[in-house]
């Protein structure tokens, strides 16, 4: 798996940060030029909810609040809001595209658990 790190936590010597393949970087920016909007970026957040207590939101934005952190790489802008970045630090998303399944994937090695849906953890 091809990866780019991108560091989004505060610099404490622990953190690994969040890493998105080179297949989902590119997955990423053909769908920000699908949408012909100048500025947009990938936000990943991670919000209360789904049957096993937290889901991933991931979608674009071209806003950052104060308090984001935003990193750029392959011609695509993630930003990360710092309470979501304390529940991903170390994930990989990537991008899937199979007959059994299609879709962006994280690998949260901060997941205690996940439901059977797969999209949800705790």
């Amino acid at each position: 798996m091809d990866a780019t790190q991108i560091d989004i936590m505060p610099s404490t010597g622990t953190s690994t940060g969040l890493v998105l393949t080179e297949t989902a970087a590119s997955k990423v920016k053909s769908l920000i030029d699908a949408e012909g909007e100048a500025g947009l970026a990938l936000r990943v957040a991670v919000k209360p909810g789904g049957c096993a207590g937290f889901q991933y939101d991931l979608f674009f934005d071209n806003n950052s609040l104060d308090g984001d952190i935003v990193k750029e790489f392959h011609g695509v802008k993630v930003i990360v809001d710092r309470s979501s970045a304390e529940y991903i630090d170390g994930a990989v998303i990537d991008y899937v595209d199979s007959l059994s399944e299609s879709g962006f994937k994280i690998e949260n090695p901060l997941a205690a658990g996940g439901c059977g849906c797969g999209k949800s953890f705790c």
